[in-house]
């Protein structure tokens, strides 16, 4: 679970995540992380969470936030709700680095374990080089987690409606080819660990 003072380092989205108050404190129902956006740093594409609410605040620097298909750029002291099943992203608007605080609150305690989940297999896929300039994994690995992780998180691309023909006719050829929807290296590695092979990772491989 995350604990608070664990620290995340996604080298592809150029985030930083600082939990300040985690899964394990709150078991489960709710989760405060502070965010630093480095360089052009972004967080996911678009999405929605079906029964999260979510809270950003801005700390440092303009975020870039896109909400309901709506585009703005907050300030220091901004803060913006974003209900559950609302779609939405944010990055580093400005020159310098962007701060800000996401205040989440599940449903239950299943939803958030399920998107703590979801949030290390992304950190890890990044540090190793198994995403693209995005951030996001290839389309065989999306579609087993898109299944897996659908109750925490949702992407908006490609639409609903294909991915609802589309990703159950992949996710079979996904694990024929190797990937699995969850992968408990990712899950169970320590924040520590994280940082280290960031710092030992070779040029990063796409796939």
């Amino acid at each position: 679970m995350f604990r608070r003072g664990d620290v995340f380092d996604n080298p592809i989205t150029g985030e930083r995540a600082t939990i300040r108050l985690g899964t394990r404190e709150t078991t489960g129902e709710r989760l405060v992380v502070d965010l630093d956006l480095r360089g052009t740093g972004f967080g996911s594409a678009l999405h929605f969470h079906p029964s999260i609410h979510e809270r950003l605040t801005v700390l440092g620097g303009h975020v870039g936030i896109n909400v309901d298909g709506v585009t703005t750029v907050a300030k220091l002291g901004k803060t913006m709700d974003i209900p559950a099943g609302v779609g939405h992203r944010f990055w580093n608007a400005g020159i310098y680095e962007a701060k800000l605080t996401i205040d989440m609150r599940p449903a239950n305690r299943f939803v958030a374990y399920k998107f703590e989940a979801f949030m290390r297999n992304m950190i890890g896929l990044a540090q190793d080089g198994k995403t693209d300039a995005k951030g996001m994994p290839n389309l065989l690995q999306r579609a087993l987690m898109a299944t897996e992780f659908a109750d925490a998180i949702r992407f908006s691309s490609p639409p609903g409606f294909m991915q609802a023909i589309l990703f159950p006719m992949l996710g079979p050829v996904g694990r024929w080819r190797g990937y699995r929807p969850s992968y408990n290296e990712y899950v169970f590695r320590s924040p520590a660990e994280r940082l280290q092979n960031e710092a030992t990772m070779p040029i990063l491989k796409h796939s």
